[in-house]
């Protein structure tokens, strides 16, 4: 018998699939924490007007693994039959050897026949042409419904626009919101006395807005842990936090980039890009001059470009484009670059304290702004990016640009004790009474409606309820719509 033969791949599917056995998903594959991206998940897989495959794209330990088994639960838990449901990860070695049709021939043949199933495919971009497959079961079998992983964006996306036009939707899974860290450590919140976005604050009467402030002040400490370990589901839970770093180091940024982009791009000198991403680390929130890295680093523009772009795909950085606000189109002009996680930054730099470091605190905090803003507005934003202009030519740290013809959302992070803002900031000379500006602040009790010259205002407000606030009104709209 060969090692890929049909019996030995049917032995690895019922290891990969208990709940054939048991009628339930293992208890600790199915984790009571539900993510803002498993309800994005969740309805788009279950929307019986448009039919989509669903594609969940996100970094190592970020948790799309453990959406797909929630997901799963929730079925079985909803009736249907275990063997209706198949799980499959590609990342296997004999699996990588397969095409998807193979698997789910052998499936089909001896574990269930029918016409109805739940496919679930992890690390999909290992999977021969699996493309090519997702096309052919999403045309010929409409009564399957398919929801898959895989750790390099881009490489989705481009086979999507290829094979998948009007067939799939991609679902990022970012490392924690301050929120869902919050839930994951239990940590026990007051109830809050309005669900309002913390854009719309201001609105609120001076009495709600110190409610909701002092009900959220004792955040602050848990906060300043976030800065420091970061989103990682499985880390933000360890009690070392210098272990935390190591496995972040090792298990997360190695892999990625000495195995996963290597292995999706075929790059043959890893040390460039290992490279590349330490420079980025110690540059994060600032403007990139590639000419510069070009010049350092000692390689061509061309290929710098393709190796931050392989860095994006593995959800490894943000980019951050100038936006132009006359014109609602980015310029071509130089981009900022962020960490997607400042907990990888700390990780990559050894940074296992930031606390007593202003600089460092003020840079990672604006890296949290900007991730959370970027990861979780996709439903209704257009563009996220940042704004130099004005009289001074001054810059704006992050700028929300809508697909309607609303003002854009600007935001400015000032995370240190002295957050001091005059008229001749862009923030302020951008601003009007209709729709103050942001300014993200330190200190608990530095926020509130700032009003300027020429009827100008500015609204500030504490980075962690800022934060925090973000994800709890987003989770509380996917609540709504699942009760």
């Amino acid at each position: 018998m060969t090692f890929d033969s049909e019996e030995n791949i049917i032995s690895l599917l019922y290891s990969y699939n208990p709940w054939w056995n048991t009628g339930s998903v293992q208890k600790d594959f199915d984790k009571p924490i539900k993510r803002i991206a498993y309800y994005e998940a969740l309805k788009s897989l279950n929307n019986e007007d448009i039919r989509r495959t669903v594609l969940l794209s996100g970094a190592r330990r970020t948790g799309k693994t453990t959406i797909m088994y929630q997901i799963i639960s929730h079925l079985l838990k909803q009736g249907v039959q275990s063997k209706q449901i198949v799980f499959i990860s590609f990342d296997h070695p004999l699996l990588k050897l397969c095409s998807i049709n193979d698997v789910i021939a052998i499936y089909k043949r001896n574990i269930s026949a029918d016409t109805s199933i739940y496919c679930f495919f992890d690390e999909i971009q290992y999977s021969p042409d699996w493309n090519a497959w997702l096309k052919v079961l999403y045309d010929t079998h409409p009564t399957v419904k398919v929801m898959a992983t895989g750790s390099a964006s881009p490489v989705l996306s481009d086979k999507a626009k290829e094979s998948g036009l009007g067939r799939w939707i991609t679902i990022q899974v970012p490392t924690l919101a301050f929120y869902e860290y919050c839930l994951l450590l239990n940590i026990q919140v007051p109830l809050l006395p309005a669900a309002i976005k913390p854009t719309q604050l201001y609105l609120l009467d001076k009495k709600e807005q110190q409610d909701i402030m002092q009900k959220l002040s004792f955040l602050q400490s848990h906060f300043i842990r976030y800065l420091q370990v970061g989103g990682f589901p499985e880390l933000a839970l360890s009690k070392d936090d210098v272990y935390a770093q190591r496995i972040l180091r090792e298990d997360i940024v190695d892999k990625a980039l000495k195995r996963d982009l290597p292995s999706v791009y075929a790059i043959r000198n890893v040390n460039d890009i290992e490279k590349i991403f330490l420079y980025l680390c110690y540059n994060s929130s600032n403007i990139i001059n590639l000419n510069a890295i070009c010049k350092e680093m000692n390689v061509n523009r061309a290929t710098l470009e393709k190796y931050i772009q392989y860095l994006e795909s593995a959800n490894l950085i943000y980019i951050s484009p100038l936006i132009n606000l006359s014109s609602k189109q980015a310029l071509k002009a130089q981009n900022k670059i962020y960490i997607s996680d400042a907990a990888l930054r700390n990780a990559v730099l050894m940074k296992d304290d930031v606390t007593n470091d202003p600089v460092e605190l003020g840079l990672i905090a604006e890296t949290a702004v900007y991730k959370h803003i970027k990861a979780f507005s996709y439903n209704s934003v257009t563009r996220v990016g940042y704004y130099r202009g004005g009289d001074r030519n001054k810059e704006i740290d992050v700028v929300v640009q809508y697909a309607q013809s609303a003002a854009p959302i600007m935001i400015e992070v000032k995370y240190r004790e002295d957050a001091s803002i005059t008229e001749k900031d862009l923030i302020v000379e951008l601003s009007s009474a209709e729709k103050p500006n942001l300014v993200i602040t330190k200190r608990i009790e530095d926020f509130g409606l700032c009003p300027y010259k020429n009827d100008k205002q500015i609204y500030r407000i504490p980075a962690p309820v800022f934060l925090y606030l973000l994800g709890y009104v987003e989770a509380l709209s996917y609540h709504k719509e699942t009760v």
